[in-house]
C-alpha cells in the first residue's frame, strides 16, 4: 500500500467575514460533521488529560450514537495521561493521524507512529505520553465490552495500518479495499474499526442497509455519500453517524483515493432491553 496521508484538525476559528453557509447536518438517521466544525471551541478538556484537548464527535445519545463514543484527541509536547480511561467496562481502539507518542499497556511499551493503531480491552491499565517536541493527534473509539459467557475476552495489541494489506471487495477490480484489523471471524470482539479505501472513481453499487451502527471519519481524499435518502459531499476530515439501517452507498468522485476509518458493532445477539434503539 503506498502511504498514507491522514487528516487531524487544526482547530482555529474562521474570521467574522465567513459566511454561515455549512455542510453540517443532523438527523434522526444520519449526521455530517464538516471538517470546519471542529474548531477550538468546540474542544472538551478531559479529567486526567494533561496539555491536551479533546474534539468529542460522537457519544451515546437519544437519536443519535447508541453503541459507542468517538473522540480526536489532540496531545501537546509532555502531555498525555497516566490515567486515561475512567470506566473498566470501556474497552478502546486508538488510531495516530499526526505525531508519535509512547504508549504503555499493562506494564508494556510501544511506539506509535502515524497510522500506529492499538486496541486496549476493558479493564487494562494504561497510560499514554507525548514524549516528543511536535503535537501529537490520535481518534479514540470508546465502546463497554459486551462478554459472552464461554468467549475469551481479546486480548491487547498494537500494529500500524501502513504494514498491512488492503482486501479487496470481491467484483471490484481493487477500487474499493478494506484494511482489517481484526479477524471477522473471531467472535471474542464486539466490534470493528477497520480502514476502508476507495479508488477513484470506485463505489459502493447498492444502498447497504443494516443492523451495525456507524461512524465514518474521512481520512483521505473526497467523495459523495448516500445517506438515508440524500446524496450529501464529504471531503477529508469529515465525520458521518448512520443509525442502525440507515442506507448508504458511496461514490468516490476525487481525483485521489478516498479513505475513512469505520466503525461498526459486530458479533452479538441483538438486545431485547426496550431502552437500546439500534442493538
Amino acid at each position: 500500500m503506498s502511504k498514507s496521508s491522514y487528516y487531524a484538525p487544526k482547530g482555529g476559528l474562521p474570521p467574522q467575514s465567513q459566511l454561515l453557509t455549512d455542510r453540517a447536518v443532523f438527523t434522526d438517521a444520519y449526521a455530517v460533521i464538516p471538517s470546519g466544525s471542529m474548531t477550538d471551541i468546540v474542544t472538551s478538556n478531559l479529567p486526567f488529560w494533561e496539555r491536551s484537548r479533546t474534539w468529542v464527535i460522537a457519544r451515546p445519545l437519544s437519536g443519535f450514537a447508541e453503541t459507542f463514543s468517538h473522540y480526536i484527541t489532540e496531545v501537546q509536547p509532555g502531555g498525555g495521561s497516566d490515567r486515561p480511561e475512567p470506566d473498566a467496562a470501556a474497552q478502546g481502539v486508538l488510531f495516530l493521524v499526526k505525531g508519535e507518542c509512547g504508549l504503555w499497556i499493562d506494564g508494556t511499551q510501544y511506539r506509535l507512529n502515524e497510522g500506529g493503531y492499538a486496541y486496549i480491552p476493558a479493564g487494562c491499565i494504561w497510560s499514554l505520553r507525548n514524549d516528543t517536541e511536535g503535537l501529537c493527534t490520535f481518534h479514540w473509539i470508546r465502546k463497554q465490552y459486551e462478554a459472552v459467557d464461554g468467549i475469551d475476552a481479546p486480548q491487547a495489541f498494537v500494529t500500524n495500518e501502513q504494514e498491512l494489506d488492503a482486501i479487496a471487495m470481491p467484483d471490484t477490480d481493487g477500487r474499493w479495499a478494506t484494511t482489517r484489523f481484526v479477524d471477522p471471524e473471531d467472535l471474542r470482539h464486539d466490534m470493528h474499526v477497520n480502514i476502508v479505501t476507495f479508488e477513484p472513481g470506485g463505489v459502493i453499487p447498492f444502498a447497504e442497509t443494516h443492523v451495525m451502527e456507524h461512524g465514518l471519519y474521512v481520512l483521505e481524499g473526497k467523495a459523495v455519500y448516500r445517506l438515508n435518502q440524500d446524496w450529501v459531499e464529504v471531503e477529508a476530515g469529515d465525520y458521518m453517524w448512520l443509525r442502525a439501517f440507515c442506507p448508504q452507498a458511496c461514490y468516490a468522485g476525487g481525483s485521489g483515493r478516498f479513505r475513512y476509518m469505520l466503525y461498526k458493532d459486530v458479533n452479538r445477539h441483538m438486545s431485547l432491553a426496550p431502552s437500546v434503539g439500534s442493538r
